[in-house]
């Protein structure tokens, strides 16, 4: 739960069967028992408007539910030699170092068991003793994120992982030792990189300027194919359905002709951003009379080759009784033989309704908001999966009132043409999204979220490359843009 200890301590008071499991920072605190015990707790502070997660574990660890294995645990416990650890260790049972008569004493690993985890206290120590650098071993990075809700705001205190989940083990262990090469930790290399050799670095320092050369994603004289050109960048050609009212879009997408794309990763994998979905079904829209997108799921991922290209297809169906039009998007490697089925990636329905624009923001930021921390978000994002490009990068400064959360966007500078060619370029409304989990506990801003589901969507104005966003929580999955 989102709440302080105090604020959790108060609720406990009288009630058996719970307690607190952890204490992961000032606002981050885990509740463990029945659900009788715990559930209701968890509902008022729901209704006070404090986020909650249920964690999916096999027992209700730190909690009174483990006091009947207790004797039995500190019997197999008594048995065991201790000796007195190299390196001082911070308890998690006190947030404090531990003396090495605690630690050798039976009775600490049994209280291990009950009490509650300190680990919030703990990070405060390390800082305190002038700890500048973590290091997270573990399957994944969600300690980090935790610990760097505890580290004072500004410090010069770096975080680092050295696994990911579904991620390259070797390239995320080799990345976290870089990162903290360059941190001036004493990193002993010579096990990893014997036979090798040191090489100079340029003397001069990197001016950040880019060299590379914009690839024109051109499409030539599609008419001679009795087709005509979609005038956009991710769509080639247009074709009017014979049997039915509706139309097929086609393209063509690799990183070399479209090296945007090689921006949004999820993993170590290019995969198309959702928003990208919503960009194609707004072209669509346009091209049938259709001003709304009533709803858009994503099927499948559609992750772009690192080599070689893929086909796309954007089919539009006839009107229904109601107006609505059917859309899918479809895609299939270039190299596959013909008889390779297609890939629906994501469907929806189009819609010829109008819409007004609902909201004002000409007040910025609003009066009476709070400004959030952005410094940490992208390398947050990073350790959890979602490593964005320069393009995706565009969440400059955001604030919060009330429910509301409110963020300012821009596309980097050498973007903003590129931006005058689409409706809304997905980076834009990718980092729009972006804005609503910076306001998220440490364990959810450890997991990777991306959007699949879409309704309601309407554009009043097109090639944004900066936008004012407000953005809201209606529920524990979904938002409003």
């Amino acid at each position: 739960v989102q709440a302080t200890e105090a604020e959790v301590r108060e609720l406990l008071e009288g009630v058996e069967g719970a307690g607190i499991a952890a204490v992961n920072g000032p606002r981050a605190v885990v509740l463990s028992g029945t659900d009788v015990a715990v559930l209701p707790i968890v509902e008022t502070l729901r209704g006070r408007g404090v986020k909650t997660k249920q964690l999916q574990v096999s027992h209700a660890f730190h909690s009174p539910l483990m006091e009947p294995m207790l004797a039995d645990f500190a019997a197999v416990v008594e048995g065991l030699t201790f000796s007195a650890p190299g390196l001082a260790i911070v308890s998690n049972v006190t947030g404090a170092v531990a003396s090495a008569q605690e630690l050798c004493e039976p009775g600490y690993w049994v209280r291990h068991v009950r009490e509650a985890v300190r680990f919030g206290d703990g990070v405060e120590a390390l800082v305190a003793a002038g700890v500048s650098s973590f290091v997270e071993l573990g399957p994944d990075g969600v300690l980090s994120a935790m610990a760097r809700e505890v580290l004072p705001e500004g410090a010069d205190i770096a975080c680092v992982p050295v696994m990911r989940r579904d991620r390259d083990e070797v390239r995320e262990f080799l990345t976290g030792l870089a990162r903290l090469t360059v941190r001036g930790v004493d990193v002993t290399w010579e096990p990893l990189t014997a036979g090798g050799r040191r090489v100079e670095l340029p003397t001069y320092a990197f001016q950040r300027e880019r060299y590379w050369l914009e690839v024109p994603s051109a499409v030539g004289d599609v008419t001679t194919a009795g087709l005509v050109a979609s005038e956009h960048p991710l769509l080639g050609a247009i074709m009017r359905r014979a049997d039915v009212d509706g139309v097929v879009f086609t393209g063509r997408w690799s990183l070399r002709s479209h090296p945007w794309l090689g921006e949004h990763r999820v993993g170590s994998s290019v995969v198309f951003p959702g928003t990208g979905f919503v960009e194609l079904l707004v072209r669509a829209g346009d091209e049938v009379g259709c001003g709304r997108i009533e709803e858009l799921t994503q099927e499948t991922p559609l992750v772009v080759p690192e080599r070689g290209a893929l086909r796309l297809q954007v089919v539009v169906g006839s009107p229904e009784e109601s107006g609505l039009r059917g859309v899918a998007v479809y895609s299939r490697l270039e190299e596959a033989d013909e008889d390779v089925p297609w890939t629906r990636h994501a469907s929806g329905l189009l819609s010829s309704s109008d819409s007004a624009a609902g909201f004002e923001l000409a007040q910025w930021p609003p009066a009476g908001a709070e400004p959030l921390d952005v410094d940490n978000l992208y390398q947050r994002l990073a350790d959890a999966g979602l490593v964005y490009g320069e393009r995706f990068q565009g969440l400059q400064a955001g604030w919060i009132k009330g429910e509301d959360i409110y963020a300012e966007i821009r596309l980097p500078e050498h973007a903003v043409a590129e931006a005058e060619q689409y409706a809304l370029h997905p980076a834009v409304l990718d980092a729009a999204l972006q804005a609503s989990g910076l306001n998220d506990s440490p364990e959810m801003q450890a997991t990777a979220y991306v959007p699949f589901s879409w309704s309601g969507v309407s554009l009043f104005a097109v090639g944004a490359s900066v936008l004012r966003v407000c953005v809201r929580h209606v529920a524990r999955d979904r938002v409003s843009l």
